[in-house]
């Protein structure tokens, strides 16, 4: 088998039967074979039945399904974990991505042998909220944190060598940082533009509040990644942080005392300096 296509569903029953027309067409010409896994999340709509009645009508449909909703990484896992390509492609099932740039993608990782390539929705058609934070973390806390620069962490198209994802660990939201994760345990990631279109039927899933997961999803991820085998050393450098903090409060203080004869005694600013300090020190140890 050349290619798995994994894809998460949750109540898109509208869109289904168009998604599997796109995906044959695209495959249409290509010399290639492939299977396509559905997996459903719980749907509370119809999207189940039609998938089975799909799968009933087409040889290389394969449908799994969860009894509750359990979030979009254990969707992508189970997919992953069943897929026998040696290429592994996944998209979202609301027609949103294209699949044919599937192919324009599993390109670009065989010319520059790339393990995987993650699409760049350029001229994305989502509401100002969605571009707006994915932004802030694409361009802005990835980069502090990992230095990887991509434009477009979370795109749902994305194409992977098999061994990639055979070695993720995901849950929670980690998901929307698989290309972070795939880098910093060694394999060679790189993105391409692709086609985006607006959601045709139904509303999207996306809440404003995810943004506040996504922090401390993020967080845990540098903290594994980067800390895994020594775990205390991250507290060190908490310490360190703290005790600097609090030396230039401490600093500042006597600069006023011994240059400007202030009172500083009374000042609540001492205390807390003198506090940051010592649990500063503390901290260190710990790490």
């Amino acid at each position: 088998m050349d290619f798995s296509i994994v894809i998460p569903v949750f109540n898109e029953q509208e869109s289904l039967r168009e998604l599997m027309v796109n995906i044959k067409k695209a495959f249409s010409n290509v010399k290639k074979t492939y299977e396509v896994i559905f997996v459903d999340d719980g749907s509370t709509d119809k999207s189940l039945d039609i998938l089975k009645r799909i799968a009933s009508e087409n040889k290389n449909i394969r449908v799994l399904s969860f009894r509750k909703n359990s979030g979009k990484s254990l969707v992508l896992t189970l997919g992953f974990q069943m897929a026998s390509g040696k290429y592994i492609a996944t998209l979202d099932a609301d027609l949103q991505d294209d699949p044919s740039n599937i192919m324009p993608l599993f390109q670009k990782l065989n010319r520059g042998k790339y393990d995987l390539v993650t699409g760049w929705r350029k001229n994305r058609k989502d509401n100002i909220l969605k571009i707006l934070s994915s932004r802030i973390f694409n361009r802005v806390a990835v980069p502090a944190l990992f230095g990887i620069k991509l434009n477009d962490l979370n795109s749902g198209l994305k194409v992977y060598k098999s061994e990639v994802v055979k070695s993720l660990r995901i849950y929670g939201g980690m998901h929307r940082f698989i290309p972070v994760i795939a880098a910093e345990m060694g394999f060679s990631v790189t993105e391409k533009e692709v086609l985006h279109h607006r959601r045709k039927y139904g509303e999207s899933k996306y809440k404003s509040s995810k943004i506040l997961t996504d922090i401390p999803d993020l967080l845990t991820i540098y903290f594994i990644m980067k800390y895994n085998r020594r775990p205390l050393h991250f507290f060190g450098k908490i310490g360190g942080i703290v005790f600097g903090i609090g030396l230039m409060i401490l600093v500042y203080l006597s600069y006023l005392r011994l240059f400007f004869d202030q009172k500083i005694g009374d000042r609540p600013l001492l205390l807390l300096g003198i506090l940051l300090v010592i649990a500063g020190i503390q901290t260190l140890f710990t790490g």
